[in-house]
């Protein structure tokens, strides 16, 4: 059946069409990753979560937990026969914790069970032995302790040495910081995925993800195979807005992992609690300002310092043409789970629409 034909203009354009999924969704039959009938055969993944946000943690019942009900399987960082490691840009982000944890929640062990009660029960008795340290919790913490991701960056023009000067020779000048919060995604549909093994040790994988390229690199090197032995699949997300788009891969590698170690399919679906604590935010971030402007209320020199994001730091030289100016910016470190998709593609066009 083809589109209805707008007769002005003799094609779709200028008419309310319905959206390809919204009967799926109204109706609800709209099929999600929990959706999916799993195989005969399927287990259920669980995370035991470290207690401190900064430290040395090693559990000490594992012999234990294996014997519990229904626990087929309990893996560590040391089960993984690839690359323990779910970092994008930088690998600094393990799968499955080994020794050092960086922020509270992190997950350390990976239960897997003939059910999902099973295995959350089971991977809620592990016991921990920590060696806590002190954790930052802010980026002005991790700024002042040096602690970043990425190099800090700065931008002048012409000079920062002439930048200063001008500053100092301006008749006024004002001063100022503000920050502004993470932010949840809060998708409807949490992280989930299925894996399922093959027996040509290849591995299907349906993941709730917006970049299926990535969760296969992933898993791929988690697994220690090549990429064109992991197939993954998403038909469709309820919700991502950035928090599955390098998010989603951490849990489709424990599903994976799972699945290769016990030969057996292997899903993984977060808590709603767990999601919140496990998945980071929309960066939150902390900017120092100083702007030096003449008597009738003209800009002239700036400075401006972010920390937490780098893909802020262009914003002050990204609206209209401006005075000299400098703008830093330091991707800090502190003890919380790894941020992700701060909409930074649209602060271009965001910039273009304040004043100077």
């Amino acid at each position: 059946m083809g589109h209805p034909v707008n007769e002005n203009c003799g094609s779709v354009v200028g008419l309310a069409l319905p959206d390809e999924s919204a009967a799926l969704h109204v109706t609800g039959s709209a099929s999600f990753v929990d959706d999916v009938p799993v195989p005969h055969g399927t287990l259920h993944v669980a995370l035991a979560l470290s207690p401190v946000a900064r430290g040395a943690v090693k559990p000490t019942n594992l012999d234990a937990v294996t014997t519990l009900p229904g626990v087929v399987a309990v893996l560590t960082a040391a089960d993984v026969p690839g690359t323990n490691d779910c970092g994008t840009i930088v690998h600094d982000e393990p799968i499955l914790a080994d020794d050092e944890v960086a922020y509270l929640g992190q997950p350390v062990v990976a239960v897997v069970a003939i059910d999902r009660e099973a295995a959350t029960r089971a991977a809620a008795s592990v016991t921990f032995d920590c060696d806590e340290q002190p954790p930052m919790l802010d980026p002005r913490e991790a700024h002042a302790a040096g602690s970043y991701v990425l190099p800090p960056m700065l931008l002048t023009r012409p000079t920062e040495g002439e930048v200063a000067a001008a500053l100092a020779a301006a008749p006024l000048r004002l001063t100022g910081d503000f920050a502004v919060g993470g932010q949840e995604h809060f998708y409807l549909e949490t992280q989930a995925a299925l894996a399922v093994p093959g027996d040509d040790g290849s591995m299907r994988v349906l993941s709730s993800t917006q970049h299926p390229t990535e969760v296969q690199k992933l898993v791929a090197g988690c697994l220690g195979v090549a990429h064109h032995l992991v197939r993954v699949e998403c038909r469709r997300m309820g919700g991502g807005f950035g928090g599955k788009e390098s998010q989603a891969s951490q849990w489709a590698a424990i599903a994976a992992l799972a699945a290769r170690l016990t030969g057996r399919p292997c899903k993984l679906r977060l808590d709603r609690d767990d999601d919140f604590a496990l998945t980071g935010k929309r960066h939150d971030f902390r900017a120092d300002w100083q702007v030096g402007f003449s008597d009738d209320g003209r800009p002239l020199p700036r400075h401006a310092r972010t920390g937490k994001i780098g893909r802020t730091w262009p914003t002050p030289f990204n609206t209209h043409p401006v005075p000299p100016g400098t703008g830093s910016a330091a991707s800090c470190s502190p003890c919380s789970d790894s941020s992700s998709s701060w909409l930074g593609w649209r602060t271009g066009a965001c910039a273009r629409r304040c004043p100077t």
